[in-house]
């Protein structure tokens, strides 16, 4: 049985992946951690995501749950997710993080603990989306430099970061598609006297309202018609079963950094 400790488990991710690790056979929960000093810790693991009593209490002892985790599953903030790829890393144990935001120093802590142990990261762990992205970079090859792209997101009101993680990584798969870095053509505001698009520029347009739990929509327009790749989350129950699908494929991998993409043979 395949012992998951999960991270950031008060958070809208942890509350969808405990319910999954409880309802899978093959799966155990191991811990389910918090900040230190949340007002949560103590409470049980499964009544705090609104299912049966898992038998287990949200605790905030890291340490612990590297102890006797087989794979930590993250969803939590920048700043403890590299904290946490550093303890995984000493402690020798696999890392999936969902986490979102992180600045070129987090990229590089993932990259210094992926010399050490297996880490997956991917800031959308849904299968959709992950065959998206290879639709995404086939679009642009056959459509060619004619095509405007637009890149359009949607989430809950709640989600700190812009544009989304995945908008990001949609941006990044049509600029490589066309031999570009992102950094180089990202269009992110538009106001006032603008003049004419950019050639080759890919726009990036962001909505936050409600619950929405996520939407991305990528358009290419070109002379006389246009095409739209979109992906629609209606539950995170999608991210929950794509994370845990990431945990069983990562267990046994060599140290190396992967994505969703290594997972599904994409």
């Amino acid at each position: 049985m395949l012992k998951i400790a999960i991270t950031g488990a008060t958070g809208r991710m942890g509350r969808a992946l405990i319910p999954a690790v409880l309802a899978a056979p093959e799966l155990a929960l191991a811990a389910a951690l918090v900040r230190e000093g949340s007002p949560h810790a103590g409470k049980d693991a499964g009544l705090l995501a609104g299912v049966a009593p898992a038998g287990l209490p949200v605790s905030s002892d890291m340490e612990a749950a590297l102890g006797v985790a087989d794979v930590v599953v993250d969803f939590s903030l920048p700043a403890l997710t590299v904290d946490l790829a550093g303890r995984c890393a000493v402690a020798g144990v696999p890392l999936v993080t969902g986490t979102t935001g992180l600045d070129e120093a987090g990229q590089a802590a993932l990259r210094a603990a992926a010399g050490r142990v297996p880490v997956l990261a991917a800031p959308n762990m849904s299968v959709g989306v992950t065959l998206a992205l290879s639709l995404l970079e086939q679009a642009t090859r056959v459509l060619g430099e004619d095509y405007d792209v637009e890149i359009q997101e949607t989430h809950h009101r709640h989600k700190a970061d812009a544009p989304s993680g995945t908008a990001l990584r949609m941006g990044e798969a049509v600029a490589g598609a066309r031999g570009r870095q992102l950094a180089d053509c990202a269009v992110y505001s538009r106001e006032g006297q603008i003049g004419p698009r950019p050639p080759g520029s890919i726009g990036f347009a962001v909505t936050r309202a409600g619950e929405v739990v996520g939407e991305h929509t990528v358009l290419f327009a070109g002379a006389g018609e246009r095409l739209e790749i979109r992906h629609q989350a209606d539950s995170r129950a999608t991210f929950a079963e794509g994370a845990l699908r990431a945990a069983r494929w990562i267990h046994g991998q060599p140290a190396g950094l992967y994505s969703m993409r290594d997972v599904l043979g994409l």
